[in-house]
């Protein structure tokens, strides 16, 4: 197993925060080379208002200083992003439940899970091969709200296929809201964007966001 923690963004970052830096003094000195001209080549008789020069620097200085502030927050962010992934490299090895419909197979066992939004008084899992077909119908009756999980001894016709399942519950007749969970290992992580990617074993990559449950 691998931890893979990129550091591009990092680089990335630290690029834009000295150009930005760099823009930020040049506008800084073009504005003091501007003003001192101004003030070298005033209307003696019509001399600069007092007023209006503190007005300028106030206006150039509030600018520097949200620049600053953008850099500050830009610096921060790319910092957290790094530490979110650092401690995520501390699941590695752990599964997890995420929105999905197949299952994953281990040694002739095939395991997924689900939740109910409700508490059902019927509950069927129907479990598909790779061209959709129903290769075999749980039936597991009655079941609370909540988080399950779903064991299926797979036969040997189907081992190593690709299987998938459709739950479907009822409460009285009425339909109960199903979530189907799949569940997969994490291998590594790494960043994504401005967010930390789980790499899971089956080879999806998937936010760390979209983790409905560690296992």
């Amino acid at each position: 197993m691998t931890t893979a923690v990129t550091g591009a963004s990092g680089a990335t970052d630290t690029s834009t925060q000295s150009k930005t830096a760099a823009a930020t003094t040049e506008a800084s000195d073009r504005f003091l080379k501007l003003l001192v001209t101004q003030m070298q080549n005033q209307d003696p008789l019509n001399p600069l208002d007092n007023a209006e020069v503190t007005s300028q620097m106030a206006q150039i200085s509030t600018v520097t200083g949200l620049q600053t502030l953008n850099q500050s927050v830009t610096a921060l962010s790319s910092q957290f992003i790094q530490m979110q992934a650092t401690q995520a490299a501390a699941l590695v090895g752990h599964d997890v439940a995420y929105e999905g419909n197949t299952l994953r197979q281990t040694d002739g066992k095939a395991d997924a899970g689900f939740e109910l939004s409700a508490k059902a008084d019927a509950v069927q899992v129907e479990i598909k091969d790779s061209a959709g077909n129903v290769v075999d119908t749980l039936k597991l009756g009655p079941q609370a709200a909540g988080r399950h999980a779903l064991n299926w001894d797979v036969p040997s016709a189907y081992q190593g296929q690709e299987l998938t399942f459709e739950v479907s519950a009822t409460a009285a007749s009425t339909k109960v809201e199903v979530l189907q969970l799949a569940h997969q290992r994490i291998t590594a992580v790494s960043n994504l964007g401005s967010t930390v990617a789980l790499e899971l074993a089956n080879g999806q990559r998937i936010d760390h966001t979209a983790v409905w449950a560690y296992l």
